[in-house]
This record gives C-alpha cells, structure tokens and sequence, in this order.
C-alpha cells in the first residue's frame, strides 16, 4: 500500500507539502505541486479520505514538543500552554524527547542525534491529526525543527526559530541583565564582575550586552577582562571567586543561580559572607535560591507567561484572527528582579569598601 510517506519521498519534498497539494492549499509552487501530482497519479496512491475529514476539522488538541522536560525551565513552560489552551477546551499531547538525558550537552551542534529524536516525533504529530504544534527548548538558540511549507500552525517557545515564518516567544535576557546591573550599581558597586556561561551561548551573549549597556549608562569603562565565562554548573562559581575577589570587583553577577551557588561554597571557605563581606547577584529564581544564607538577589524566569503567550499565538492562528506572518516575529517577555540579602548597600555606607 502506498504511503504519503512514499509520495513525499519520490517526489523529494516533505509530508507537509503532499498534504499542502491533497488539500489544495496555496502554499505550494506550481512545479513542484504539478510534480507531486505526478508522482500520486503514478503511484496511484488514494489519500484517506477519513483523515482527510478529519483534518477538515478541529480536533480541538495540539502537540507539545518538548527538548527535555527535566530541563527546569521546561515544566513551568508547558504549564502555562497547558492552562491557556485548557482555558479555551483544548487537550495537548505532549512529546518529550529526552535530548539532555540521551546526550547531555553534545546535541546542540550534531544534526544527526536531534534528527534521529525529532522526525519520529514530527511523523507523529503529522498522524495524530493535531490543529497546531508548539515547540518547547531546553535553552534559547536558534533551531531548525519547522520547514518553510510545515503544514500546521506552530509557535517556537523559549527559542528562535529559523523557519521566521513561525513565532517565537523568549525572555528578555538583555533587559533582566541590564536591570540587574543598574541595580548593582545603584547600590554603590562600580567594580561588578560577571561570572558563568559560555561565548557561544545565546543567553550569556544576551547578559553581557545588559550587563555592557548598564556600565555605559552609569558612564562606568567596560573592562572585557571581568567576564568570566565558565559554563553553567556550581564549579564554574566555586573555581573563578578567587580570581573575581583578587580582581578588586566589590561584587559578582552570576549568569545562573547554579554559578552563584558555587559562589557562596567558596566565600564560606573564606570566612565571608554574601552581601556583608561581597555581593552576589544570580539569574533564574531557581527554587533553592531563596533558601541559600543570605537569600540570593538574582531574576525570576517569565515560564508560565512564555507557555501562555505562545499558546494564545497558537490559538490566534488556529481560529483564522492572525496569520503567523500577521505576528511579531519575536516577542521576549520581560523578568523581574526578586530582592533578597546578598547584596550590600554600599551607597549606603558612603562608597565601595
């Protein structure tokens, strides 16, 4: 029996595009629509004409894709597309395809295993009859997972898609880092080091530019010697506070909570204590960092309201009120600076100590 899959093939496009020409939708080029056509009359391959009334219809359920949903920013993300699509009598299915647990870290850059995770997942949201699909990363890049003629109406979360046909909705990293910085500074430090991340990381090239933008604004000489850039875990914090400290910095923004854990290890081998003898400014609100001694100062992750934007771009395309070319592009949703103890009022003391 011949497949769509089988038509897509012979004709050298993709499933999406053979269902584009089945259902006569105008997406597709003459050439290669007269192709596909051709390769069906040859193959005499009959489309499901079940599925095609299905597909005519709302199934009132999209599909959730998600990198990992270990990842700690992933389950907040999915809650929030979870509610707004509940709140509107829609059901999600949810695909989790287990990147970080498969490879760790050595997917990013090797088409291969992401493919070898993410066509099977495409081929079943493709006969799972969805209405629309949002795609969920594990951290802000740039990911190709959506062709150019992709069939359903989709939204990328916490990421950019290259396909710029569909949506994508992130944090603002460059505003929370730019915000946290302003905060360090009126606080009285001028000498603010940066510890965590790596060059080619979007978040952390993100959070140096806010953290370059606040210096500028306070008239404050950029030194490039200051960022430290030291992956993402507790040791990259732990091994570069010694540095950061004989540096003369008065305090540190760290890129995550996990760098300023490392932070606070290495200060109590010292005898010192955040935000009296040093100030340690985090990011992510991760859970634990409220409990750390003093309480971390760092930036609360929107999740929830990236989940519920893109689901609510989701449900604009899927009922006809906006096309995706109708959307923004990009749309980065704001964090917010949660106050609590590692951080010394230095202008309150009359200057840097």
């Amino acid at each position: 029996m011949v497949t769509i899959k089988d038509v897509a093939r012979e004709s050298n496009v993709s499933v999406a595009t053979v269902s584009n020409v089945i259902n006569g939708k105008a997406r597709v080029g003459a050439a290669t629509r007269q192709r596909v056509l051709s390769v069906i009359e040859k193959t005499g391959y009959k489309p499901n004409s079940v599925a095609q009334g299905l597909r005519s219809q709302s199934t009132k359920t999209i599909g959730i894709i998600a990198e990992d949903l270990a990842q700690f920013t992933t389950p907040h993300l999915v809650d929030g597309v979870m509610a707004a699509m509940e709140a509107h009598g829609y059901r999600t299915s949810i695909w989790n395809m287990r990147m970080y647990a498969r490879w760790s870290d050595t997917w990013y850059d090797n088409p291969k295993e992401y493919h070898e995770a993410l066509d099977p997942v495409l081929d079943s949201c493709e006969s799972s009859m969805l209405d629309g699909v949002i795609y969920i990363a594990g951290h802000t890049r740039i990911v190709d997972c959506f062709q150019k003629d992709y069939a359903h109406p989709a939204v990328m979360a916490y990421a950019y898609s290259k396909n710029r046909s569909i949506p994508s909705v992130l944090i603002n990293d460059e505003q929370a880092a730019c915000e946290m910085v302003r905060f360090l500074i009126q606080k009285g430090h001028r000498k603010i080091a940066v510890l965590g991340g790596t060059p080619d990381n979007i978040h952390a090239q993100k959070r140096v530019l806010g953290y370059q933008r606040a210096l500028y604004e306070a008239k404050i000489l950029y030194d490039p010697s200051a960022v430290i850039y030291c992956g993402w875990d507790n040791d990259g914090g732990y091994e570069n506070t010694d540095r950061v400290l004989r540096d003369g910095a008065t305090a540190v923004f760290c890129l995550n909570d996990r760098n300023a854990a490392g932070v606070y290890r290495r200060l109590d081998e010292l005898g010192m204590r955040p935000g009296k003898d040093f100030s340690v400014a985090g990011f992510d609100d991760a859970e634990y960092s409220r409990y750390f001694i003093p309480g971390l100062t760092t930036m609360s992750l929107p999740l929830n309201e990236i989940g519920k934007r893109a689901a609510e771009y989701l449900l604009e395309q899927m009922s006809g009120a906006k096309t995706a070319a109708e959307q923004p592009r990009e749309t980065k949703i704001r964090c917010a600076l949660v106050q609590r103890d590692s951080v010394a009022d230095l202008a309150a003391k009359g200057g840097e100590s």
